[in-house]
């Protein structure tokens, strides 16, 4: 009897155990859980911890691979592009004379009242635009500044950027446009280059700038914004300078260089 009550004493002690590891474990796995709640942990850390667990019950055997990002100089085709700027004619730029009144910009060209600012920031928002009361301005949305890689959700925050600007579309050919082509231009949403959601910041900064004067902060941007600036130019008929088509011909090179 003896014997037999000391064996089952001590299956007791090793359920008593069992048991106090197992609140132990519940205890943490509660206390993790209201620490996500109360965002004292990043979310998502007990479901990455559990599946961790699991995987290592599993023993699992299948590698994956992890995804695939695509680099922006992927999706440059470097033969056209390279074709549209050796078609681009080098000339002197007109300086002086610029007035930005003469290109009428934020119409509504297609008679409703969502002018091009506004169906610039509902193409480009990255979840579906909310509009105002009266349907004809943007309240909200969410963009991603390609120039620096910052997320917007407040829309007044936004720019919407010529990607050739204004003046040096003027100073590259477009001093000789009439109204209605300037008018065109600045309004542009048969393109989806010429017209982009921008950060307040990086817009201003810009400026009129060409590519020989500023670039992208967001350095994995660059080859992408040159090629875009080349096509914009070429589809517009406009020309370059001889420093602005040296420094775009280099980048582009480099860009080519680095994408092989």
């Amino acid at each position: 009897m003896a014997g037999r009550w000391g064996n089952s004493g001590g299956g007791s002690r090793k359920r008593s155990l069992t048991l106090r590891g197992l609140f132990t474990v519940l205890a943490i796995l509660a206390a993790l859980a209201v620490a996500e709640r109360l965002h004292i942990l990043p979310a998502g850390t007990l479901e990455r911890l559990l599946g961790q667990e699991e995987k290592k019950g599993r023993n699992a055997r299948v590698h994956t691979p992890p995804p695939v990002v695509a680099r922006a100089s992927d999706r440059i085709d470097f033969d056209k592009t390279q074709r549209l700027l050796d078609g681009i004619r080098v000339e002197e730029e007109k300086r002086g004379g610029y007035e930005r009144e003469e290109w009428p910009h934020w119409l509504a060209l297609d008679r409703g009242c969502l002018n091009a600012r506004e169906q610039v920031l509902i193409r480009d928002s990255r979840r579906p635009a909310k509009l105002s009361d009266k349907g004809c301005a943007v309240a909200s949305g969410e963009w991603i500044d390609p120039y620096t890689g910052d997320r917007i959700t407040d829309p007044n925050l936004v720019d919407i950027d010529h990607r050739v600007p204004l003046e040096e579309t003027y100073a590259s050919g477009g001093h000789a446009w009439s109204r209605d082509r300037r008018a065109a231009y600045a309004n542009d949403l048969t393109d989806p280059l010429t017209l982009l959601a921008a950060s307040r910041e990086a817009n201003r900064a810009k400026g009129s700038k060409g590519p020989e004067d500023w670039l992208p902060p967001k350095r994995d941007g660059i080859c992408l914004y040159v090629a875009d600036w080349i096509a914009v130019k070429a589809r517009w008929e406009l020309t370059m300078d001889e420093r602005e088509r040296v420094t775009v011909g280099n980048i582009l090179a480099d860009c080519r260089a680095s994408a092989r």
